[in-house]
């Protein structure tokens, strides 16, 4: 009979099994070489169209018969020399095959798994992994994974990460979700149209081709500037339109799950604990329908949306989600700038408004599209006080609070003794505020 501290030491001395991603992956990998020479094609056209001219037809079935069989071989060796493995306490991540690089990702540090589908690799049936680490600005990823494949290790790495024995991770499984909102196809179509940076990107497009052609007659000018604009407004028109379809918020107790995508599929996650601030955006057109859209700003993440659009009681309950214990403050409930700010900034200081309630800190700022920043006071790293001279004479003040994810709220134009005492109150909310904070932990109740 074996002790159970001579099981323990030899559990911990089995060898680490190295995993491979899915046999699709080479395909992907083997467009580098591709890239490269595209690359060298937009970078120098004169000299690309030279070249290509002087090209027969039998050096180029050569070049062909040269360069697809070194793409796949490329592809191949890249994948053959790409392992991952999970340990106890770490993801390792091997690539590289001349350059060796080993990435060892900290279970506990892991605060978000998003799994992505490319409109190609939800055909395949296969998936790619985007890890937010704490402390990294750049994901790690796997790609790509078989779709089953993705979704178990997924689970697997949230439960570890969680605390989660090993030997039980396995057994979790993802966690349910429970569907919170779902926004129509419809409501997004027409929330684009009343976008004034849909239309101006779309006028700009539309407008300043034709002007550059009649000052210069330059068919690359034209190009040149037109492609980028149309490019601009497709982006901010239909690409939002493709990249929003079918949002879908859902709770679960890994945190707020959001889904979305018309062709690339996209399953991302709000880590619990990581948001620092949530603002509520109501362009001037959607005022009338109710609707507002939600953002974030979370630590280390790109992710930024949490609502795209949704009337203004359903995106707060939301909101009430993510930030458990935190009400919107109401409009009514905002006080404005004092009058004598119209000096320093006419007509728009009418926009600027704050508010501070036990749980969060909110500025509003904006007069045609109003955004309502709110920062638990929890999150909030430092406060600042800024006065320039001219604020200096109207005795008016700015409060900055910075929060986790670098990123600034300001309370604008606020009477200068108000600053002066919403800087030492606000100091000692944030003290007080993440001393009683609970513990940022995946799946905690």
């Amino acid at each position: 009979m074996t002790a159970p501290g001579v099981d323990d030491a030899v559990r911990a001395k089995e060898p680490v099994t190295e995993r491979r991603l899915h046999p699709i992956t080479p395909l992907r990998r083997a467009w580098a070489p591709v890239a490269v020479l595209i690359g060298w094609a937009v970078h120098d056209p004169d000299q690309a169209q030279r070249q290509l001219t002087r090209l027969t037809a039998t050096t180029l079935l050569i070049a062909l018969a040269v360069l697809v069989p070194a793409a796949a071989l490329y592809g191949f060796l890249t994948w053959w020399f790409t392992h991952f493995a999970v340990t106890e306490s770490e993801l390792r991540i091997r690539t590289g095959l001349l350059f060796r690089r080993t990435a060892h990702i900290r279970l506990e540090r892991i605060q978000a798994i998003d799994v992505t589908q490319p409109l190609l690799a939800r055909v395949a049936g296969v998936a790619k992994l985007k890890l937010d680490v704490i402390g990294t600005d750049k994901k790690d990823e796997l790609a790509f994974l078989g779709e089953r494949e993705a979704r178990a290790l997924r689970a697997e790495l949230l439960a570890r990460a969680a605390g989660f024995a090993p030997e039980t991770a396995h057994e979790v499984g993802e966690a349910p979700a429970q569907v919170l909102l779902r926004t129509p196809p419809l409501h997004l179509a027409i929330s684009l149209v009343l976008t004034g940076a849909t239309w101006g990107s779309l006028a700009a497009a539309l407008v300043v081709p034709p002007v550059l052609w009649l000052a210069t007659h330059s068919v690359w000018t034209v190009l040149a500037t037109g492609v980028p604009l149309l490019g601009a407004a497709a982006t901010s028109s239909v690409g939002r339109f493709v990249g929003e379809y079918d949002w879908t918020v859902g709770e679960s107790p890994d945190g707020l799950r959001i889904d979305h995508g018309l062709l690339d599929r996209t399953h991302e996650t709000v880590p619990p604990g990581r948001v620092q601030t949530v603002r509520i955006v109501e362009p001037l057109l959607w005022r009338r329908r109710g609707w507002v859209r939600v953002e974030l700003d979370v630590a280390g993440s790109s992710n930024s949306v949490l609502v795209p659009v949704a009337p203004r009681q359903v995106a707060e309950a939301v909101v009430a989600r993510v930030l458990p214990g935190v009400s919107v403050p109401a409009a009514a409930a905002l006080s404005r700038s004092p009058r004598r700010a119209g000096r320093c900034v006419p007509l728009w200081w009418r926009g600027y408004g704050l508010a501070v309630t036990d749980t969060v800190f909110a500025a509003r700022h904006g007069l045609l599209k109003r955004s309502l920043a709110l920062v638990p006071h929890a999150k909030v790293q430092s406060v600042r006080l800024a006065q320039g001279p001219w604020e200096r004479l109207w005795r008016l003040a700015d409060v900055h609070v910075d929060t986790g994810a670098n990123k600034t709220v300001t309370a604008r134009l606020r009477d200068a003794q108000e600053a002066a005492e919403l800087l030492r109150g606000q100091a000692e909310r944030s003290r007080t505020g993440r001393r009683d904070a609970r513990p940022d932990r995946w799946m905690a109740s």
